[in-house]
Order: C-alpha cells, then structure tokens, then sequence
C-alpha cells in the first residue's frame, strides 16, 4: 500500500514536471526557438508529452490502489472520495479529460484521419488540461503541504510556463500585428493549386524577419481566422512587403485564393532555422521539392553571395508543378548562382532525391556531378519528408558535416 502511494506520488511529481516542460518547449521562447528551431522543438514535445501522459496514467493507477487497499469503498468508493473531498480534483478530473484527448488525437494514425484545423483546435486543449490538472498536487500533496520550499517551486514553475506562453504565444504576437498593420495586397495564382499572397503594412523594416523564416499567418476574411497556418516567406523581405506562397494542402491553405484586398492580417513569428544567421561557409546549396521551393527562392534572394557561390537544385514531380520559375531564373542570372531544375516522379525501388529517369545514378554521385566541390558547403533543405531524408543522407554521405546541413520539418 505504502508503496503503491509513494510510486504514485513519485509518477505523479514527474509528470506534472514534464507537463510544464511540454508548454516550455512549444511557447515560442525566442531563445530556444532560435537554438533548436520548431521542428527540433516538436519532436522533443511529442517525446516529453508521451512520457508524461504514461507516467500520469501510472500515477493516477497507483495512488487509487494504494488508497483503495486501506478503504472500505474499494477502488470506487475512493474514486468518489477523492473528487468529492480532496480539493482541485474535480479540476484535475476534467484537465486529465482534456489531456487524454489531447493524445488520443496526436497518435499518427488519428491524426492522419483528422483535417489539420481541427486537430489545431483539439490540440489547444493541452493548456487547458494543464493548466486544471496540476493545481490539485499543490493543494492535497502531502509534500507540499509539509513544504513551503516545495509549494514556492512548483507555483514558480507553473507560473513561469504560463507568462511564457502569455507573453509569446499571445502577447508579442498581438503588439506585433497591431504594431505592423498588416493587410492583404495582392493575391494570384501561381496555378490552379498553388497561390502566392502579398501583404503591405507599417513599419516592416523593423520587424526581425530574413528570407527563408516562417511564420504563423490568421487572415481575417471570416469564421476560421482563429487558426493558424504556418507559411514560408517566398521573397527576401524588402521593409515595405511581405509575400508567401502556398499550395492548396486543406481547408486554410486553399482560401488563400479567396483573399481579397485590403483583408486584415495577424501574424506569429518570424520563426525557422532556414537563414543566414545559421550560415557557416560562403558556398551555399539550397535543395527543395515542391512546394519547398518557396523558402529557398527567398534564400535565392536574400543571402549574401558574391557570383558562383549559391546554388540550387529544385525537383518537381512534372513541368506542371513547377512555380516561380520564371523568378528563379531570373534571380539566378542577376545574382550568377547556379540553377539545376529536376524534373520526373522519385525513383522507387530505395531511398532517394532523385528522379526515376537518374536511378541509374547514385544519390551522392549525382550530387558531385551538380555540385563537385559539396562537401565546402553549407546545405539547406526543404521539401516533403520522406524526400528531406534522403537529400539529407546523401549530403552527408558526400562529405557535409551534419552540423552544416540546414533543415525545418513542418510535419509535427
């Protein structure tokens, strides 16, 4: 019994440690965004919010047996003691709820059956669950009952992840969109599934944005504002404008088409590793597929280069998925940086970046034949996942140390 209380008390305070560590991670720190990026960030979220979740399902087991042994009631009766006599647990009953959901819905297989706007608001009720699952261990642990030091380190830390994500996940972003004005200036298609939006506002020279960073993007055009949808920059900031290019994916990124004029913009961020303050050598290659391609034209754009030194290589699956070409050529001419556009389905058969009629070539081979001296450069990467991989294993395998290859996953 005595063990069965103490091994819940145990899970209990780890659990509610990672909870808090899981709102840390997604809060928008700038800091600790800058030094692991988002997707970094979202990995080690699913990880800790795993953990955390099986150590409450063990706290909340063990700490009923271990009650329920000495009780008359039985398991039952001490389900109802708990959360009719012990102060918070009802709170706690309602947070855990939130929480269960919460990670029913963020096994792949549940997520993939969901639209991303509505796991988006599912997923919001994590802070919810949080914010009533923990308050209880504060009012009924027997170690903070007995510990002033303890209570004041908890509250601490419940506090400190609150403020954080009041002040950047609500607060910078407000001031920002206020302080900035953005509104809608141009929309058109780049082709029947892909759109590109442009937006003027105040003061832009001062927001601290450089090509290549994403960011969170709520355009006020009517119900579903409230979500937000995370798109690449597709041209090097000027001061004056901001432009994103997007491809129909769901419901959020297929109104983009529909935006009209003068429709009202709030904004998260800038967020993402994929820019030149991460750069480490002169020579860069910049590598994308499909819709990929717009964080690397506004790199294209955007980074310091003198002639020879850039590179990029786009894949496409056909002529017909291929955007912003027209740019990109013109780009790479003004700015004497080499351009390899490849076009066809990825080979089948292995791993590869590669197009089905080059699978007579190897993935490193093919990129020495591009880019002979790869392995003097920085690499940054965006694209589908499953491509991502194998453009990353096969610049590595060329000689790129992977400290200097550059990557922001958008799958969480």
């Amino acid at each position: 019994d005595t063990a069965l209380i103490s091994l819940g008390r145990l899970t209990g305070l780890v659990a509610s440690d990672l909870l808090l560590i899981q709102v840390l991670l997604m809060a928008r720190i700038p800091f600790v965004e800058k030094a692991f990026g988002q997707d970094e960030l979202a990995r080690r979220h699913r990880w800790v919010g795993f953990w955390s979740f099986s150590l409450m399902l063990v706290h909340i087991v063990a700490i009923t047996l271990g009650y329920a042994a000495t009780s008359p009631g039985g398991v039952l009766g001490t389900i109802v003691d708990f959360v009719v006599n012990y102060p918070g647990m009802l709170l706690a009953v309602a947070g855990t709820v939130a929480l269960v959901g919460v990670t029913i819905t963020s096994i792949r297989a549940a997520r993939a059956r969901l639209r991303y706007e509505s796991w988006h608001l599912i997923h919001l009720y994590a802070y919810l669950g949080v914010a009533l699952a923990l308050p209880h261990q504060l009012w009924t642990g027997k170690d903070f009952l007995t510990s002033t030091a303890a209570t004041v380190f908890w509250w601490t830390l419940w506090a400190v992840a609150a403020a954080s994500v009041l002040i950047w996940r609500v607060g910078q972003p407000l001031w920002r969109s206020l302080r900035h004005q953005l509104v809608v200036d141009q929309v058109r298609a780049e082709n029947d599934r892909v759109t590109t939006v442009v937006m003027r506002g105040r003061m832009l020279h001062r927001l601290p944005v450089q090509a290549g960073q994403f960011l969170q993007w709520r355009f006020l055009d009517g119900p579903g504002f409230t979500r937000a949808h995370p798109y690449s920059l597709s041209a090097a900031p000027d001061g004056k404008t901001l432009r994103i290019t997007a491809a129909h994916l769901g419901d959020g990124s297929a109104r983009l088409a529909t935006l009209r004029p003068g429709t009202k913009v709030l904004f998260e961020g800038p967020y993402g590793r994929l820019h030149e303050g991460v750069r480490t050598r002169r020579k860069v290659l910049l590598m994308a597929s499909g819709i990929g391609i717009t964080p690397m034209r506004a790199l294209l754009e955007g980074l310091d280069q003198r002639p020879g030194e850039v590179t990029l290589i786009y894949r496409t699956t056909s002529e017909q998925d291929r955007i912003l070409v027209d740019e990109l050529t013109n780009l790479a001419g003004r700015r004497q940086a080499g351009l390899f556009i490849v076009t066809g389905h990825r080979t089948s058969g292995r791993p590869s970046w590669l197009p089905q009629h080059a699978a007579h070539l190897g993935d490193v081979e093919a990129l020495r034949e591009l880019v002979p001296d790869i392995a003097k450069h920085d690499v940054f990467i965006c694209g589908s996942p499953g491509w991502m991989d194998a453009a990353e294993q096969a610049v590595i395998d060329a000689g790129v140390p992977p400290e200097r290859v550059h990557i922001e996953r958008f799958t969480y």
